[in-house]
């Protein structure tokens, strides 16, 4: 029996590839693709925590308006910026600034 002719063979990307990850070898790649993943799905809720924060807070803004108070109460603001920075740091500060933007003002 002839043997059968040698043709080029395309090499074949694995899964896990490095170059979409920035790691030297494939078990590496497969480790940032799992941990990616992870925080995709953690993304998705902090997304889904934060939309439900909004909507609460529009809850209390509504209730406070209605009873002729403001909108936004400034001393709570600053135990969510002091609670946030006391857990995070100085960037936990930004980070609840940021939460309060959007929070505020959806009555």
């Amino acid at each position: 029996m002839p043997a059968a002719p040698v043709t080029s063979v395309t090499p074949v990307t694995p899964v896990t590839s490095v170059t979409e990850t920035g790691a030297r070898t494939d078990e590496a790649a497969h480790v940032i693709n799992g941990a990616r993943e992870r925080i995709d799905a953690l993304d998705d809720h902090i997304i889904g925590l934060v939309q439900e924060r909004m909507a609460v807070s529009a809850v209390i803004q509504e209730a406070r308006i209605t009873s002729g108070g403001r909108r936004v109460n400034l001393s709570r603001e600053m135990e969510v910026l002091g609670h946030y920075r006391d857990a995070l740091g100085k960037p936990g500060t930004a980070l609840a600034m940021t939460l309060l933007e959007l929070c505020r003002g959806r009555v």
